[in-house]
């Protein structure tokens, strides 16, 4: 009998359980559009509590979200500031100015993650030949720097600097669920240092799709304006947010186990020669391994891994990220640390 492929490519690949399936098919429904669906008005409801906010809106992808908040917060020939590795710049189609205008600052950090230090000097002059400096946009778990938390004291300096000097802030939480979990720190609490956050509910959470933006009623009203702008107008999408209210309701908590299953892959990269962690140790449910080029390259290790039944994300010539799950058990953890560990031998 064939083995099942274990899949780490990202914690996208989730499928809905019987359980949220069942919430899906019960869903009530309205037309969203019209503000008549009461599935999704809940929702809205649940991740604005949540996230310590006035208002917010259900969206189809974190991209969209993102990309609606960026539009809420700036206008054509206005700048913000993030990291160069951040989602918002490198993995959403260059949606920054295609869709508004605006520019990009990519500030790289002297640590692992921005500090307010690597901000303090950033800011553009007020002067006719500049773009003006109007949003600060980070990210929490960070992707593309391991999934590492972005401490809660350093974002909350980084926020009295940004509106000091009349900067919003914007926080792309696609994975924040898993910071609150690593950290004990509630959403609400990380969302007090931010105008808007964005959450997404198809990762870790294991929805089958969306994503909310949350924020004061005044910017979800903009919001609003800008889904339908960007085709987000859902209808009947009662039955998606159904999915989300189920995950929020049933899997969070359990992140935990992904990360101690992250934990496992990591230590098996640790003991293989010719790879280690590319960010250090891990802190959620992300591994980005860094692969000696004597050892081989990125696409040529992830066939390998494939071969034996181990499916990772190839980013780089000589970068794999492995991403656990809640569709990855324990011992999915421990045969794919197995594999791994045989690479070297």
């Amino acid at each position: 009998m064939t083995r099942r492929l274990i899949d780490l490519r990202s914690d996208t690949v989730t499928k809905p359980s019987a359980a949220m399936r069942k919430a899906i098919a019960e869903a009530e429904v309205g037309d969203d559009v019209y503000r008549e669906d009461p599935t999704v008005i809940a929702l809205e409801r649940r991740v604005a509590e949540l996230l310590g906010k006035e208002a917010a809106i259900f969206t189809p992808t974190g991209t969209m979200a993102n990309q609606i908040a960026i539009g809420a917060h700036a206008e054509a020939g206005d700048e913000l500031i993030c990291d160069p590795t951040s989602h918002v710049y490198v993995w959403e189609g260059g949606g920054i100015a295609r869709l508004w205008g605006v520019t990009t600052r990519g500030v790289e950090p002297a640590g692992s993650l921005l500090h307010v230090d690597d901000l303090i000097g950033k800011i553009r002059p007020d002067d006719a030949h500049y773009a003006r400096t109007r949003l600060v946009c980070l990210e929490n778990t960070h992707n593309r720097r391991g999934g590492k938390v972005h401490a809660y004291d350093e974002i909350a300096r980084i926020a009295k600097w940004a509106r000091s000097n009349a900067l919003a802030m914007h926080l792309d939480g696609a994975r924040l669920m898993n910071a609150v979990v690593a950290t004990r720190i509630h959403a609400s609490q990380w969302g007090s240092l931010f105008d808007s956050v964005s959450i997404c509910f198809s990762k870790g959470l294991g929805a089958p799709v969306g994503s909310a933006l949350a924020g004061t009623a005044d910017l979800i009203k903009r919001a609003h304006r800008l889904r339908k702008l960007l085709g987000g107008g859902m209808r009947q999408a009662g039955v998606l947010a159904a999915a989300a209210l189920h995950a929020l309701e049933h899997n969070v908590d359990r992140l935990a186990d992904d990360h101690a299953n992250a934990k496992i892959l990591a230590e098996a990269v640790e003991n293989t020669d010719g790879l280690r962690l590319e960010s250090g140790a891990v802190e959620t449910n992300l591994v980005w391994i860094e692969i000696d080029r004597s050892f081989g390259t990125a696409p040529a290790i992830a066939a390998k891994l494939r071969e034996r039944g181990v499916l990772v994300s190839a980013l780089g010539p000589q970068t794999l990220r492995a991403c656990t799950h809640l569709d990855c058990t324990r011992g999915d953890a421990e045969r794919a640390a197995e594999v791994i560990r045989g690479l070297g031998g």
